[in-house]
């Protein structure tokens, strides 16, 4: 039986007179009990509207299933689909305009809460899951990626789930590109200027988290090293994934 609540189950979130005090994410997520409460909020719909708001056409109705049923091991599989980066998607993306404002909820009420539920699915596997990756069959291809950000992390976990060699050349150490940047504007909403924002702590550990997790389990074979002290050696495809 589904739950005919028209409001979203509330977020969690610091106090004004504690966050104001420290640099960590202002929401704090749901819990097991609010994730599965507001999982039995979806109708499941046959046409799926939700998923035609969905850049990248995660199966929102199926993993809320697998929510409302607290198998969240196996709903965070089922983003992972087709996401990469749930964690951060969960966080960043513009669900309100997206995937959200096609949810047959929002009719009458508030849409169902997919943001927040597919954040707590990616928390939750981050922290529990124990999956190993499987290594693909090596195609005998390379591939360089410039950039390690959105575009150029996307490109190299989908070509090395084809069996890619992929080497990820970045000029800055460790993860860069618009993933702190955009979490950081999205957990600090006062701020104007986003290369202005302090570092959320919270929210950068997660995107950190996440990125590291994606390139362990999906690009198997990747470096991250200056453009200017690069050396391509054989028959190598690249990609310019700069953002400036």
């Amino acid at each position: 039986m589904p739950n005919m609540n028209p409001k979203k189950c509330p977020m969690p979130e610091q106090a004004p007179d504690v966050r104001n005090k420290n640099f960590e994410e202002v929401t704090l997520g749901y819990t097991a009990e609010m994730a599965v409460e507001e999982a039995q909020r979806c109708l499941n719909c046959k046409n799926k509207p939700c998923m035609t708001g969905c850049p990248v056409q995660v199966k929102i109705p199926e993993f809320i299933a697998l929510v409302a049923e607290g198998k969240f091991l196996e709903a965070a599989a089922k983003i992972k689909e087709t996401s990469a980066l749930p964690a951060v998607c969960g966080r960043v993306c513009p669900q309100e305009s997206q995937c959200e404002c096609h949810c047959v909820r929002g009719i009458k009420g508030e849409a169902v809460a997919i943001g927040r539920l597919e954040r707590f699915v990616a928390d939750y596997a981050r922290e529990n899951s124990s999956e190993k990756a499987v290594k693909p069959e090596s195609n005998g291809h390379k591939v360089a990626i410039v950039g390690a950000g959105p575009a150029g992390l996307t490109c190299a976990g989908d070509l090395a789930r084809m069996g890619y060699e992929v080497t990820v050349f970045e000029e800055a150490i460790g993860f860069t590109g618009i993933f702190i940047r955009v979490t950081q504007y999205s957990s600090w909403h006062t701020c104007s200027c986003v290369l202005r924002c302090p570092c959320i702590h919270g929210a950068c550990e997660v995107v950190s988290t996440g990125v590291h997790s994606f390139i362990i389990q999906t690009v198997y074979v990747v470096e991250f090293v200056p453009p200017c002290t690069a050396k391509l050696e054989g028959k190598v495809k690249v990609l310019i994934g700069t953002a400036e």
